[in-house]
């Protein structure tokens, strides 16, 4: 008996080693922490329990047969954060730098398969070269296997991804399925095909941060949600992110303690400019109505003419969707719809109630919109708002103009409230363009077509460039002063808190992808 258990501690210690671990240190000289390590820091302490630590692969071939590792690189289990279960992995680049196999991707597919069960997050700490060549297609089929539960836990329980190492080839899918990608600078990458088969295949010389550093992807590509300093700080926006979030989507997230108090914020009547033109920062809105520093961004680096982020009001979390008029003046194009609807589908999938800032002129207008699909991907926020059935509240701050209107949740999309500051101007375009269409004739043949523009315009602006004609409508509930927004929005969302819709039968529906 007491040999059976030497033998056991004996696996356990080896599990724990891992393999190289001081050849990779020295590589990455100490800037990243081991795979355990990392669940460590994330994990409450003395909360971690671990599956699989015995599992080794089952492959003979060239020579794998002589190199045994316990857990085969992945290190997976289940612990808590500030008390939340959640699920989670590490992949151990020091064992066969991180490559996955088909027990590696089995240990995965278990805690993923648990988590839906229990209802908890999942977090992948992600550190892998991909697929396990010495195995073929059954490291292949292993990846497909994640990938079918990223699927089927979408919409179900959260899911997290930290790139905290390379992740290349098939690796990258199961990340980019996944709720929120975070990814560390100057040590992670991401990409399908890596530096020297870009280079064989089009003569394109680019090095790996390049092609798909933490820069690339949270600036140009999107893929990456979020990019953090280093490990530790990444592991720390895992644990505020997961801070806004429920358990599952037959959960609400947890509210903070919060007490009421004077909530006018005499702060926000003074954001606006006077100049219909002239830029503000959205953040200074949102600031003066949420709770103090709780605004937590989302692709803050990507389509920056919109923000999305989540914040808390009254210690509840929401999500914020609002147009940001310091980029491209808030107008609506390819990359900030795509940015939005996706938000927007996620807080909705889990109960995450809407709070849309909106200040737009319009959709971006030119060829390379056009022929990069504008109306299609414009389709997919338009598409998101009006199947998302959680409390949707709109605060119309300056210009809602043409289809925008109709897209950034208003009334007619299935908003339950929508209000507007006295500054909003609600019309089809802006009064000088509306002017030069409906009074064209009796612009050009005045005696002085400037003054007479100007007149017009004026006239124009006097008529719908105000919320009060959409209001008359009902189209606008109510038209408040700033100060008093962040007092109307935590009734408004206490009112909505049992809001309950009984959509269509259907088994879904065809977003424009």
């Amino acid at each position: 008996m007491n040999t059976k258990l030497d033998k056991l501690n004996e696996r356990i210690a080896l599990a724990h080693q891992g393999g190289g671990q001081k050849r990779i240190d020295k590589q990455h000289q100490k800037k990243k922490l081991t795979a355990r390590e990392r669940i460590s820091y994330l994990l409450d302490q003395g909360s971690f329990e671990e599956m699989g630590i015995l599992v080794t692969h089952r492959t003979t071939d060239f020579g794998m047969d002589k190199e045994i590792y316990y857990g085969d690189g992945v290190v997976t289990g289940y612990g808590t954060i500030n008390g939340r279960l959640v699920y989670v992995y590490a992949q151990d680049f020091t064992v066969f730098g991180g490559a996955l196999s088909e027990t590696h991707a089995e240990k995965i597919c278990k805690v993923m398969d648990l988590a839906m069960k229990v209802g908890a997050p999942v977090i992948g700490l992600n550190d892998s070269g991909g697929a396990r060549i010495q195995e073929g297609v059954k490291s292949l089929g292993g990846y497909a296997d994640i990938f079918y539960r990223n699927v089927q836990a979408s919409g179900v329980v959260p899911q997290i991804s930290a790139i905290m190492g390379p992740c290349a080839g098939g690796a990258v899918y199961s990340p980019a399925m996944t709720d929120f990608t975070i990814m560390v600078e100057q040590t992670s990458y991401m990409f399908v095909t890596g530096p020297n088969v870009v280079k064989t295949v089009t003569n394109e010389e680019v090095t790996s941060e390049e092609l798909g550093g933490a820069s690339t992807h949270a600036v140009k590509s999107g893929v990456a949600h979020r990019t953090s300093a280093n490990d530790v700080a990444c592991l720390e926006d895992v644990k505020r992110l997961l801070s806004y979030l429920p358990q599952s989507n037959r959960e609400k997230a947890t509210p903070l303690p919060f007490e009421l108090g004077d909530e006018i914020r005499d702060s926000l009547s003074e954001i606006i400019p006077d100049n219909p033109n002239k830029p503000y920062d959205m953040h200074q809105v949102i600031e003066g109505i949420i709770d103090a520093e709780s605004f937590y961004e989302i692709h803050k680096d990507y389509a920056e003419n919109i923000l999305v982020g989540f914040a808390r009001l009254a210690g509840r979390s929401i999500g914020i969707i609002a147009n940001q008029p310091m980029f491209l003046a808030g107008v609506l194009g390819v990359n900030s719809s795509v940015k939005a609807a996706r938000f927007v589908r996620f807080c909705d999938s889990f109960n995450i109630p809407m709070l849309v800032l909106v200040d737009v002129p319009g959709f971006l207008p030119g060829t390379d919109q056009e022929w990069n699909g504008i109306i299609v991907h414009g389709a997919k926020l338009l598409y998101a708002f009006s199947e998302a059935t959680v409390p949707r509240i709109t605060v119309i701050t300056r210009k809602a103009y043409g289809g925008a209107y109709d897209v950034m949740n208003s009334k007619h999309i299935g908003a339950d409230v929508n209000y507007a500051w006295p500054s909003a101007e609600i019309a089809v375009m802006g009064a000088k363009g509306a002017s030069e269409i409906i009074f064209r004739k009796e612009i050009a043949s005045a005696k002085d077509p400037t003054s007479k523009l100007a007149e017009k315009e004026a006239e124009y602006a006097d008529k719908f460039a105000n919320p009060f004609r959409a209001a008359s409508r009902g189209f606008i509930d109510e038209v408040i002063m700033p100060e008093d927004t962040r007092r109307k929005l935590i009734k408004s969302f206490q009112m909505l808190e049992h809001k309950k819709v009984e959509n269509p039968e259907k088994k879904h529906g065809n977003i424009p992808l």
